[in-house]
Order: C-alpha cells, then structure tokens, then sequence
C-alpha cells in the first residue's frame, strides 16, 4: 500500500509568484547587506492601526480576561454585531439590501476566493481575466480543472480573458460558455476599473449562460471615481448570479489582524449532477462550518470599530495616504515617460516596461539597480508579460525616494 498524492499539484509549474519574489530579494539582500531596499512589490501596508481599532481590539481582549465575558467558540459565520454592521455600512448606503445569513465573516479574501472553489465539481468550465491574482487559476489547478499548462503558458481546460493595452484592460465577454468567472475590480494587478455599464454586460452573460461571478471587491474603498460600481450588487440581477468578496486588509490595515467576509445572495442557484436547482448558499455555510471554526472575537470587534464615527475617519486619513503614495508613482512613472495604467481607483500601478524588456529581467534590473522590490506582471499571467506592478503601500518618504532611484535608472 501507498500514499498518492494529488497529481494536480504538480500541474502547477511555477512557485507561487511572491514566495519567488521573497527568495529572490533574500538571495540580493545576503549578497548586499548594507543596501537599503524599498519594497512595492508584496501588497502589504505600513500604517498602524487606527487608534479606534486598536482600542477596540485591546478592549476585547480584555474581556475575554474575564470570567463574566469570557467567550469561547464563536459563530463560524461571525458574530451579528460585525454582520450587521458590514450591511449597514457597507451596502445600504449604496442602496443594496441584504440579510444576515447572507454574509459571512472570515480571515480573508483570499481563503474565501480559493477556498469557494470547493462547492462546483471538477468539470466546471473556469473564465479568468489575464493577467489576474494567482490564487484564482492555481486552486482550481489543484482541484483538478485546469489541465495542463501550454508551452504558451496557459492551462488547456481555462478560458482566459485577456486585459491589455490594445483593449483599454477591459476584458471581452468570454465567446465560448463557461461556467465560473473570476472578476476582481478594481483590478489587482493593473489597477484599472470597469463601469457600471461595463459591469452589467457581465451580469447580463451569467444570467443568458446560466454562469456564476465570482466578484473580488478587496480594493472597493479606494474607488473615488463616479460611476465606478463599489459593489456589483449595486448592478440589476447581480444577486442571482454572484458572490462577492470584500477585505479589511487594506482597508484598515489588517493585514497581519486578518479579516474579511464574502457575501453570498440567498437568490444564488447552481445545478446539481441530475440537473436540479441548488441554493449556494447552504451549501457555503455548511463548507465553513465543517472547515472553518471562525474569526476570534477581538478582531471581529477590532473590524467593527472601523465603522464607528472616529472609525472611519482614521481609516480615511490612512486610505488617502496611500491614495497619495499611489498618485506619487503614477506621476513619477510617467514623468520618465512610462505608459502608466491604475493607481487613481487602486493602490497599484501597473506600466509597460520600457524597450519591451521582459518582466522578470526588469524585476532584477530594478531589484540590482534601483534597490526597489517590484512584481513581475509575468507572474500574473501570460498576458502581463512585459509589465510591472507597483504597490502604494510604503511610508510616503519611502515612495518619493523609489521614484527617485528609478528616475536614475537609463533605459
């Protein structure tokens, strides 16, 4: 007797991108220990957190020091003074009602994105936007849906969608059917966003092919444009055809606090094997309640505080920071005469490397030369090949002198 192991693991040819990103800058920083190296790659914030929360999260704790408010297992779903005030604030002032059994409180965006896979079976077509966040295409890789990758470097069993220059980075409708869409705006990596309009035209599909979206949201507080959806609930007939995921990570810096929570409509049905309706949403519940023992009681408090009056103020003074930091590179990228995409609705920036120098050769020449930490748009996907991204969530004396040292560098 042997143990096999799951084949689909080794489909996937690639480290996953940022623990490539990791080894590369230790191996640099062994090498040049005195090299002060400034880090835009990893989408990980700086701010501290906010003084509401902090407060919030120290007073939780404290309770639990208590025999009288002590509290042990809580609700795998979340506890409803965090639910309640999730749709309070962050849907009924756009207009969206929802229920409390429709949304569920976890530690992050992105377990519920690779973790949701878990409730379609095996055969199910996938749609991606490329390039797209790594997580989408690699844990349906693992579950079996992929096939095998090209020398092209696509799978063979995933439709992907390409976003480039030549079309504005809005992804065309998918001319075969599929079954499963992943849509993540504003976009991560290029930062870029899609109108109402633009937005509908998806939800329009899944409902004429019988599809699900799922709708990554992790970056909706950074949306300043007009007509730009924060929430695809916000379009006519998105409750029947999708799921949405939403994060607090950079919202309020909870990075290392982890928590988030996905909202999944009681008006969502898939089918099952005989062709029958199924309501999605048992069926998520029952997935978290088997696998998931919940988000520990300080951080749902400490997430809660972020809606309070203070709360919210705090959280938008470190929003608009980083809305600064973003501002800070596009210009600075552009000065030098770089095609600049994203960092007005999103704290990243995506341009078009110069002298069609590959992403990853880029990467080293801004890693060796510039001493700034970057991420390959190659490890995004085929289709972002030959672009780079760039995060906004460094101190703002640490983002004006990046844009120096690259301003320096000759082409």
């Amino acid at each position: 007797m042997a143990v096999n192991v799951n084949d689909n693991f080794g489909l996937i040819q690639n480290n996953y991108l940022f623990v490539e990103i990791a080894r590369r800058v230790e191996e640099y920083q062994k090498a040049n220990p005195d090299v002060e190296l400034i880090k835009m790659g990893i989408g990980d914030v700086t701010r501290p957190l906010a003084k509401t929360v902090l407060k919030a999260f120290h007073d939780a704790v404290d309770e639990l020091g208590q025999a009288d408010t002590f509290r042990g297992y809580g609700p795998e779903q979340g506890y409803d003074f965090l639910i309640e005030d999730v749709i309070k604030n962050d849907y009924n002032t756009i207009g969206v009602e929802l229920k409390n059994s429709e949304v569920f409180i976890s530690d992050g965006a992105k377990c519920d994105t690779g973790n949701f896979q878990e409730l379609f079976s095996a055969d199910n077509t996938i749609a991606v936007t490329d390039p797209v966040y790594p997580v989408y295409v690699d844990s349906n890789v693992m579950a079996g849906r992929s096939g095998k990758m090209g020398d092209d470097g696509f799978y063979e069993n995933i439709v992907y969608l390409p976003c480039t220059e030549e079309n504005d980075f809005v992804p065309a409708l998918p001319e075969e059917d599929v079954d499963i869409i992943y849509l993540c705006y504003p976009n991560n990596p290029t930062g870029t966003t899609l109108t109402k309009d633009q937005l509908k035209e998806w939800v329009d599909y899944a409902h004429e092919h019988d599809a699900l979206i799922l709708f990554d949201a992790a970056y909706e507080s950074f949306i300043k444009t007009e007509n730009v959806p924060h929430s695809i609930f916000e379009i006519e007939g998105a409750k029947e055809v999708a799921v949405e995921f939403r994060s607090y990570s950079k919202v309020a810096g909870f990075t290392g606090t982890r928590c988030a929570y996905c909202v999944v409509p009681e008006e969502v049905y898939v089918k099952d094997s005989e062709g029958n309706d199924v309501q999605l949403n048992p069926l998520w519940n029952r997935r978290q309640s088997t696998k998931f023992n919940g988000v520990s009681y300080p951080v749902q408090r400490a997430a809660q505080a972020i809606y309070t009056e203070e709360g919210k103020k705090e959280i938008q003074e470190n929003l608009d920071y980083y809305v600064e930091n973003a501002k800070v590179i596009r210009e600075g990228l552009e000065k030098i005469g770089l095609h600049v995409y994203g960092g007005v609705d999103s704290p990243y920036i995506w341009f078009k490397t110069p002298n069609d120098i590959d992403s990853w050769s880029f990467f080293d020449i801004l890693l060796n030369d510039a001493h700034v930490v970057s991420t390959p748009g190659a490890g995004f996907g085929p289709s972002g090949e030959g672009y780079i991204r760039l995060t906004s969530f460094n101190t703002y004396e640490n983002t004006v002198e990046a844009m120096e040292r690259i301003s320096k560098l000759e082409f």
